[in-house]
């Protein structure tokens, strides 16, 4: 079915994106952290740095530090965006008046992006305060993610660990989501009609 095939496509790009990247999202992580939070204020002293640093305290495992929470974020926004475009969007077309077009593409993408943001923001959060964490801090992920909630309650799981940015964090996450998305559906609904178009012209003249 269409649900099936958005969920694996979601879950198996998440996948080998992370495979590849997950170490210039640590590095981005712990560079980001140093910039917040006073704790971590002088630590690194540029990119390079932190790569060498991470592998030398941490070892080469170090910068593929949480890769499990994020490959479940991963698929979890590439799935919850396609599943939520293509609902919002259908449901647009039903019971609007709204046709095939820029408004209705839009809508759609700003519904995905609502809509991912919810689902998303915990584990992201899960992931951000794992990377961050000193070594033997947390046994595993779910051991994070269970201390946050025993300490911090439900609304750790929408906030950043430093006090200056605490009540931020899900307003940043969806803004960010926000303006990828815009741009990435209604590009990607604009050619999708130019190439339809353009296949339809040549086939006439066959």
């Amino acid at each position: 079915s269409d649900l099936s095939s958005q969920l694996l496509a979601g879950c198996t790009t998440g996948a080998m994106t992370v495979a590849f990247a997950q170490p210039t999202d640590v590095v981005k992580v712990r560079l980001q952290a140093q910039d917040r939070c006073a704790e971590c204020a002088g630590r690194y002293c540029g990119t390079i740095d932190v790569y060498k640093t991470i592998a030398k305290e941490e070892g080469m495992c170090g910068l593929w530090k949480g890769t499990a929470p994020n490959i479940a974020r991963n698929a979890i926004v590439n799935s919850t965006e396609l599943v939520a475009h293509d609902f919002f969007k259908d449901t647009l077309l039903k019971s609007t008046p709204l046709t095939d077009n820029l408004p209705c593409h839009f809508l759609s993408a700003f519904g995905a992006v609502l809509c991912t943001t919810v689902t998303a923001s915990p584990v992201d959060v899960v992931k951000t305060r794992y990377m961050n964490a000193a070594l033997g801090q947390y046994s595993s992920v779910i051991n994070c993610a269970a201390a946050m909630m025993t300490k911090e309650g439900l609304l750790a799981f929408y906030m950043e660990k430093c006090e200056s940015i605490t009540l931020f964090f899900f307003t940043a996450s969806f803004l960010r989501l926000c303006s990828w998305n815009m741009v990435m559906f209604v590009t990607f609904e604009q050619l999708k009609r130019a190439m339809m178009a353009a296949n339809n012209n040549f086939t006439s003249t066959q």
